[in-house]
Parts: structure tokens; C-alpha cells; sequence
């Protein structure tokens, strides 16, 4: 009876229906999957199962890994002086810093986070199996106005995780986009308190997302890092593990909130 109830109801879907995978960030925003760190030395060992590797390559691109799959953020065409093409990069047009016109065309997805004209916006989700990226657009100052939808949130679901990237945000989040993001465990936050958002408005953003892993990105001096770390000390644990990588997988969540403070380094061979 199972299976034939299974059936009618594949026969009854619409015919056109979008073939998407259903975002689990969304759908579990509810849930409080659990977290595991493990140092590895190189970008190019393999992955336990199960595990997403986050390095922090420098400003605010960040390399994802799962699986076989790589993604990454912000990406402006140097990662590091290495052989390495990843499987989708995605971008921002705030600043020159944050995207490039000429991407390797060997780079099989490339997604910038605006729309082909100003104000447009543009929608992603792209599922690779083993990993979904899919974005959320928010507005940008311009030219002394602002550009609606005019860069992206982007989030990269592997391994069971929700992972966002804020890019060059420059407002807190709407109700409607903070459900449209959904539940996350790890956020890249931008933390220079002025380019992107005040430190006390960016920190008023992660404590509403209450993700259980921050990792604090585009900042430009150690005295703005410190500011923000300081005003979230008391909400979240800080560690400052002295690398530029963790290895992230649904086991054991942190006994609070943790801020992961990364040191960017590009990629390297010789590692």
C-alpha cells in the first residue's frame, strides 16, 4: 500500500514542476545539528566523511570543500599561486576585491551575486549532489544611492551543513531574507566596521542568526578585529586556533556560540 501511494503520487505531480532539492537549512531551521573540528595541513588531503573544509584564503574568499566538490567565495580570480580550479566560485560587485571579469572558463559554475542590470538582481540554486549553493540578494550603496538586490548572500549546503557567506553586506537582513536563509551552522561575517557594516550593527546580525560557528572575514587591521571580538565575548566563545582552515561535520555542537578566528593564507603546495 506504501509503494502505491508512493506512485500515485509522482504520477500526480505537475509535469513542468522545477527540479530542485529542497534546502535543508530551510526546512530544518528549527534543528541544532552538532559540529566537529579537525586541523588538517593540506587543501589537497582528502576529506573524512561527512566533513566540509573551510580555509580562509584571504579578504573574503574562503575555500569549501566536501566531498570531491570545491567552492569558492568572492572569488577574484587568485586563490594562490597553485594548479587548482574549483567546481564553483561565486562573487560580489561591491568592490573590485570581491569578483573579476575574466574567471578561468575552466570553472564549470560561475555565479556573480547581482543581476546582468542595475537593480535586477538574480536568482541561483545550483545542486552538484553533494553540495547546493543557492543565494539570497540584499542591497549595496552605489554611486551615493543604492543598488537593490545588487549582491548576494550565498549558501553552500554539504554534508548536512548550512554554510552562508555574507559577502559585502551592507544592512541587516529583512525578516523575509533572514527566512530565506534558514537555519545555519557556520557563517563568513564581515567584520571591518565601516565598508560593509557598523561593527555594532554586524554583530546585532549574528546574534539573530545565532549560528554555531562565526568566522570573522574582511578585516583590515587587528584593532578592528579585536573591537568586534570584544563586544561578542560575552555572548560567544572566542578560539583562536593560529591556522587558516577547520574541518567542520554534524557530531557535537559547541557548548555555546564560537567565534573561529582564522589567519587568511592563500594556497600553497608546498603545505
Amino acid at each position: 500500500m506504501i509503494r502505491l501511494a508512493l506512485l500515485i503520487l509522482m504520477i500526480a505531480a505537475p509535469a513542468m514542476a522545477q527540479d530542485r532539492r529542497p534546502s535543508h537549512c530551510i526546512a530544518l531551521a528549527d534543528a541544532a545539528p552538532g559540529l566537529d573540528f579537525v586541523h588538517k595541513a593540506s587543501f589537497r588531503d582528502p576529506l573524512p566523511d561527512y566533513t566540509v573544509r573551510i580555509r580562509y584564503a584571504g579578504h573574503a574568499s574562503f575555500l569549501l570543500q566536501a566531498g570531491d566538490l570545491s567552492a569558492v567565495t568572492d572569488f577574484t580570480g587568485f586563490i594562490g599561486n597553485v594548479d587548482f580550479i574549483p567546481d564553483i566560485v561565486t562573487m560580489n560587485h561591491a568592490h573590485s576585491t570581491h569578483w573579476t571579469a575574466n574567471p578561468d572558463p575552466a570553472i564549470p559554475h560561475v555565479l556573480p551575486g547581482w543581476g546582468e542590470e542595475f537593480g535586477q538582481g538574480i536568482d541561483h540554486h545550483v545542486d552538484l549532489g553533494d553540495m547546493l549553493v543557492r543565494n539570497v540578494p540584499t542591497d549595496i550603496r552605489a554611486g551615493g544611492g543604492v543598488e537593490t538586490k545588487g549582491n548576494s548572500i550565498f549558501v553552500f549546503e554539504a554534508e548536512g551543513l548550512c554554510i552562508a557567506h555574507l559577502g559585502h553586506l551592507h544592512h541587516e537582513p529583512s525578516d523575509d531574507q533572514y527566512a530565506a536563509l534558514g537555519r545555519m551552522d557556520v557563517v563568513m561575517a564581515p567584520v571591518d566596521g565601516g565598508y560593509t557594516m557598523s561593527v555594532d550593527a554586524m554583530m546585532t546580525v549574528l546574534r539573530r542568526m545565532r549560528a554555531s560557528v562565526v568566522i570573522p572575514m574582511h578585516w583590515f587591521t587587528d584593532r578592528t578585529l579585536e573591537r568586534f571580538l570584544a563586544g561578542m565575548e560575552g555572548e560567544f566563545a572566542i578560539e583562536r586556533p593560529g591556522t587558516s582552515e577547520i574541518e567542520v561535520s554534524l557530531r557535537t555542537l559547541p557548548d555555546r556560540p564560537t567565534i573561529k578566528v582564522l589567519r587568511p593564507a592563500f594556497l600553497r603546495e608546498e603545505e
